[in-house]
């Protein structure tokens, strides 16, 4: 019910996850990122669980291709997950259960890898992974990019209800979190134009966090 990438930007380090689903608040139950450490996608029929799991491992050393072989050895009803992972080093790795379902598949790149179950063909997750090696720019526009690559391919078998994008770079929260969590109109479409007017603000809210006496206002009714 889901495709989605993992990916890195090489130049500066930021992680992001971006997902979408005809389930309700896909990117609620299935991104997960870490600053410094990597980033997981963990959807079809989903465990929560593993995306803190992955991390930890990869915190803790092991490489995106140990951390899912660790997903594999202690995870629960393995055979049902989908697991996406990348670490530090752009390194890539993913585990797609023998009970995914529908079409599913899977794809690698250079600093990116995607995912995807119940798609309208096996082609999705190489489009986006495509779509996201031949984009330029901010990670946050990359990862839109891609995800519409995978849309144009086809997508999902049936209509898409919900997106989301997440970001890590530096600080030990996310840097951006973008949610549409439902809308019979395109998810991925409500998230671009959501990342369209955060990304100006980006910094600005990071900054407001570590210092705030030296942020700067955006003259909001009372904050002139």
């Amino acid at each position: 019910m889901t495709f989605s990438l993992v990916a890195r930007c090489s130049r500066t380090g930021m992680f992001g996850v971006a997902i979408s689903s005809s389930s309700p608040a896909v990117a609620a139950r299935c991104s997960y990122a870490r600053a410094g450490v990597g980033a997981v996608a963990s959807q079809n029929v989903t465990d929560p669980t593993l995306g803190p799991f992955a991390l930890d491992l990869m915190q803790g050393g092991m490489s995106a291709v140990e951390a899912i072989a660790g997903v594999r050895d202690q995870g629960r009803f393995v055979e049902y997950r989908q697991v996406l992972a990348i670490d530090k080093q752009g390194r890539t790795a993913i585990h797609s259960g023998p009970n995914s379902l529908g079409i599913w598949t899977q794809a690698e790149g250079r600093d990116v890898a995607s995912g995807g179950n119940l798609l309208a063909n096996d082609g999705v997750p190489q489009a986006i992974v495509e779509g996201f090696e031949q984009s330029t720019g901010h990670l946050g526009d990359r990862l839109i990019a891609a995800m519409r690559a995978g849309l144009a391919a086809g997508g999902e078998a049936g209509p898409v209800h919900s997106a989301g994008m997440m970001l890590v770079d530096q600080v030990s929260w996310p840097v951006a979190d973008l949610r549409c969590d439902w809308t019979e109109d395109c998810p991925i479409e409500a998230v671009a134009t959501a990342w369209e007017v955060y990304k100006p603000q980006l910094e600005a809210y990071v900054q407001r966090a570590l210092d705030p006496s030296t942020a700067p206002s955006y003259g909001v009714p009372g904050d002139e």
